[in-house]
């Protein structure tokens, strides 16, 4: 039996491999993604992407989009109730699955399984437990083509900022930097790749650092 389900969709590469690799299930169908907009920036949260740019991956995804709107700052009890409202818009479609494209940290999967359990929601984790080094190039290889967004200049220079996901950014990466930055050196938006039908011409514009961390605006072409 085929179930419906959404991602869980942050606008960066991992999201985006991960709907590309649950479209290759045989008992999922992909139907929509899920994804927070600081409503005061009209941004994505934590990618900093503008929300002209989400609606565009939606369309040349050719699915339902979505939004989650939170507030800036955003109190965890403000923005569980935001995801509740959310995901009984999609249980109203009958989706029973959410696809979410984490790799190893244990904590962050360990809080997605609480807050699904008795919701009658499945996690779905496509990408789980895979080597991070031959997931980066097996992106590069399968035509997946993002850009840095933003990065924590804690992690990574600065200099990383807005540049293209590649195999010349794998090779500069510095040592201990995870190469699918799942430990949250960079964050990604993903404009082209397998999973849609059309490439979105972007450019890029200005880098400013705020809240501690670096973020290079996206601007469609």
């Amino acid at each position: 039996m085929v179930s419906p389900a959404i991602v869980a969709w942050s606008t960066g590469k991992d999201s985006a491999w991960a709907l590309h690799e649950a479209r290759r299930l045989p008992d999922i169908e992909v139907v929509g993604i899920l994804t927070t907009v600081t409503e005061t920036f009209h941004r994505v949260s934590m990618h900093g992407v503008r929300e002209d740019l989400l609606e565009a991956q939606a369309r040349a995804l050719g699915l339902r989009l979505f939004k989650v709107p939170i507030p800036y700052p955003c109190p965890d009890v403000t923005y569980e109730e935001a995801m509740r409202e959310a995901l009984a818009k999609v249980k109203g479609i009958g989706v029973t699955r959410i696809i979410f494209g984490d790799l190893f940290l244990r904590d962050v999967r360990n809080y997605r399984e609480a807050k699904l359990a008795g919701t009658g929601f499945e996690g779905v984790w496509p990408l789980w437990g895979l080597d991070t080094r031959a997931l980066a190039c097996r992106m590069v290889d399968g035509g997946l083509r993002a850009t840095i967004t933003c990065l924590d200049p804690k992690r990574l220079p600065r200099e990383f900022a807005g540049r293209e996901f590649d195999h010349d950014l794998l090779r500069d990466l510095p040592a201990g930097v995870d190469p699918c930055a799942e430990n949250g050196e960079f964050h990604t938006f993903a404009w082209d790749g397998p999973m849609f039908t059309n490439p979105i011409q972007v450019h890029v514009g200005e880098t400013v650092e705020r809240d501690g961390f670096v973020f290079t605006d996206l601007l469609q072409a």
